[in-house]
């Protein structure tokens, strides 16, 4: 990322709980890398899973990172942190041609990238010969985002499905799409599922016609917030999976036309949220709740 570009997306808060028994993406990612692995995370961020890939999956981290704040802060629990931009073509040049990974993770970094097809080409030189990829992304064909386009109110926010920092978005077949033309092949996927009223966009959901939330229910990933793969170069051995086919767990859906006490109680304690705590405090309870799967 190019400095002006990280410097604004420095403004949102990427520190976050991981809980490792979970249904998050961070705790799919966990399970997808596996313990005592040698992994090269690209876009660490604040180090938010990285920490747990170390205490928990003790595995040997090397991070790369491209804002000094962030790099810093990383530094002071992981011995091996790079500066590097990622849309830089050359990037993977840093490592020398011994240096290869058992697993390289690009959780929720893909979609920041102006290249991220150029991204996943390079990553594939850092491999050995069993190395793999593990990625999550966010889903823009959850429901939530078609009826913020229905409403002609495409809502960027903090973070999120519509995080202001997202330049590229991804439906299911273009995620498949995405790794195929990067000549590899998805051989394990998790679905990270999220009814509208539990997402960050909750309040634009409630207010659009029961009929159309139906109707836009009836796609079988309507309700799918973020993917996360396993990958493999193609010449691996073993048969690619396709996302389009696997089956999408069921999500809890509040009945149509029913303003029950949930949706009572979760707008007032939105209305609190905003009004009441600093911008500070927000940030650390969103964290906090995002590791639960409330937005607030």
């Amino acid at each position: 990322m190019d400095n002006n570009f990280t410097m604004q997306e420095k403004t949102l808060n990427y520190n976050y709980t991981v809980d490792p028994n979970s249904d998050t993406a961070a705790a799919n990612v966990l399970r997808f890398v596996g313990k005592q692995k040698k992994v090269l995370e690209i876009g660490a961020g604040p180090g938010s899973i990285l920490r747990v890939l170390q205490d928990i999956n003790q595995c040997n981290i090397t991070a790369i990172e491209i804002h000094p704040d962030y790099i810093e802060e990383l530094k002071q629990f992981c011995s091996s942190v790079i500066s590097a931009d990622l849309n830089n073509p050359q990037w993977y040049k840093i490592f020398s041609e011994e240096q290869k990974f058992d697993v390289v993770v690009a959780a929720d970094v893909l979609e920041h990238l102006y290249d991220p097809l150029r991204c996943l080409q390079n990553i594939k030189n850092l491999l050995n010969d069993s190395g793999y990829i593990v990625i999550s992304l966010p889903h823009a064909g959850h429901a939530v985002i078609s009826g913020c386009l229905w409403n002609g109110d495409f809502q960027y926010s903090e973070s999120g499905l519509l995080d202001k920092n997202h330049i590229r978005f991804f439906g299911i077949k273009n995620i498949q799409k995405l790794i195929e033309d990067a000549d590899l092949k998805i051989i394990d996927a998790s679905f990270v599922v999220r009814s509208p009223d539990q997402t960050e966009l909750a309040d634009l959901w409630l207010s659009l016609p029961h009929g159309l939330k139906k109707e836009l229910l009836s796609n079988p990933f309507a309700c799918v917030y973020q993917v996360v793969l396993h990958v493999v170069p193609e010449t691996y051995t073993g048969s690619p999976i396709k996302l389009t086919e696997i089956p999408v767990p069921s999500a809890q859906i509040i009945p149509f036309g029913i303003f029950n006490q949930t949706y009572v109680l979760t707008g007032l304690f939105r209305k609190v949220v905003r009004q009441v705590l600093s911008q500070n405090q927000k940030k650390k309870l969103q964290s906090y709740l995002r590791t639960w799967g409330v937005h607030v």
